[in-house]
């Protein structure tokens, strides 16, 4: 499964980068020399002409990469359940009454007491994938976790209380 991306050098004006999609419509993102980026869907007869242009914010463009990379990760997750026997995925929220809200993801050590695998944290529109010991848990923090049915329940049970 791979994506079909064109890269096209506009001279004095910036880089713009189309994504081919398998029904045949090309998507744009136009980055201005100046910081301005623009999303584009170009009309699918002719590859030069768009169709509708939306203007974008730098916040704007951070937002919309952050949101379908957080749809894409939480899609794949869910599918793991599926592909494999006996091993599930889950979000579990971070309770504001949690012991660990405010500390670090080393705090909980949730793989040695639950078997289980933080693969990302949600929080908000950011997602933060593959978290590491010292990343900052806050109440309110969806957590992604891997696991079997059993660790899952222990995770949660130690993110709300934590025993």
């Amino acid at each position: 499964m791979s994506a079909r991306i064109e890269k096209i050098d506009l001279p004095g004006i910036g880089t713009r980068h189309d994504l081919l999609t398998d029904s045949g419509r090309r998507i744009g993102v136009l980055s201005h020399r100046s910081g301005q980026r623009q999303l584009a869907i170009f009309d699918a007869h002719d590859p030069d002409a768009a169709t509708e242009t939306v203007d974008l914010t730098e916040a704007e463009a951070v937002g919309l990469a952050d949101m379908l990379g957080a749809s894409v990760m939480l899609g794949q997750l869910a599918q793991i359940g599926t592909q494999v026997a006996g091993l599930f995925t889950e979000q579990l929220v971070l309770p504001a009454t949690s012991p660990y809200a405010g500390g670090v993801l080393g705090d909980t050590q949730a793989r040695t007491r639950t078997k289980t695998s933080i693969v990302g944290i949600v929080r908000g529109s950011e997602i933060i994938p593959s978290p590491t010991p010292v990343t900052p848990l806050h109440a309110g923090d969806t957590i992604i976790a891997v696991g079997t049915r059993s660790g899952l329940e222990a995770l949660a049970l130690l993110l709300d209380r934590g025993a």
